[in-house]
């Protein structure tokens, strides 16, 4: 998946916060030119550079901007992220927007990496959700990535996820594994809630199984009990008090939507000083 920020995305952006103009930045000359320092206040892992970036380019392609880390780098509270250099009107107008964008997506790849240290000696390996911020899909999954964990399926369109009201439409979890790989050649998967569930959907010989909600040693007997073609994925409460334990089980994957949606902004201020 690409890293590179969609124009028209922001362009949208731009166009929820500026509206018809931004009647403040009108205080200030329009060629007078200014400095600016970001600078996050608490520790984090970098992510969103290119969002960050796209932001001013789309409202003046002559701003320098000029990286001190990268993508991925987990840096200390109160380092100097990035400086940048152009018209102050400019960059008073894309301050906000920017930030919010950068604030975002490096929270996203912060708590991913707190997830993925916590198992960091296993082979388990975190996923992501669909529970992102609309219009920022794409985003939050690059930045997962860059906190070292893993995408899940991206939308409904490149994975199949049979649940509970799929197989009841379908009739059984076995016809509803047989219909999907009829219809697509994409990854099937389906969620389980039960052991018994969980046999029937061996049986059907799914890509993987989603193990909903088990417990510990529900977790344990169904590592016991797989195929070993089969992959097995818990889910469901786990947060990173319980997730070691959780990997030990032995599965596979764990796919948790705290990763993109109990995320906190990090807090980062642009210092801007006026040059002409």
């Amino acid at each position: 998946m690409t890293n590179q920020p969609n124009s028209v995305d922001i362009r949208h952006f731009l166009e929820e916060d500026i509206g018809s103009g931004d009647v403040t930045a009108l205080l200030i000359d329009k060629n007078k030119t200014a400095t600016a320092t970001v600078i996050t206040r608490e520790p984090m892992v970098l992510c969103g550079q290119a969002w960050f970036d796209a932001v001013f380019k789309q409202l003046n392609s002559d701003i320098k901007i000029q990286w001190q880390h990268k993508d991925s780098d987990s840096v200390k509270e109160n380092t100097v992220l990035c400086q940048l250099e152009g018209n102050a009107q400019s960059l008073l107008t894309g301050e906000r927007t920017a930030l919010n964008l950068l604030q975002t997506l490096s929270a996203t790849a912060t708590q991913s990496k707190a997830y993925s240290d916590a198992i960091l000696e296993s082979k388990t390996q975190v996923l992501d959700t669909r529970k992102t911020i609309p219009g920022l899909r794409k985003a939050q999954k690059y930045a997962v990535r860059c906190g070292g964990c893993l995408n899940h399926r991206i939308g409904l369109y490149d994975a199949v996820l049979i649940k509970e009201n799929h197989i009841l439409a379908a009739g059984s979890i076995e016809k509803a594994v047989k219909k999907a790989r009829e219809q697509t050649t994409v990854m099937i998967e389906v969620e389980v809630e039960s052991m018994d569930e969980l046999t029937q959907a061996i049986t059907a010989k799914p890509d993987r199984i989603m193990l909903d909600n088990f417990s510990i040693s529900m977790l344990e007997k169904a590592v016991f009990m797989n195929n070993p073609s089969i992959k097995l994925e818990a889910s469901g409460d786990i947060n990173l008090k319980n997730i070691a334990e959780i990997a030990k089980t032995g599965v596979d994957y764990i796919s948790i939507g705290a990763l993109t949606k109990h995320v906190n902004a990090i807090n980062l201020s642009m210092r801007i000083e006026f040059t002409v």
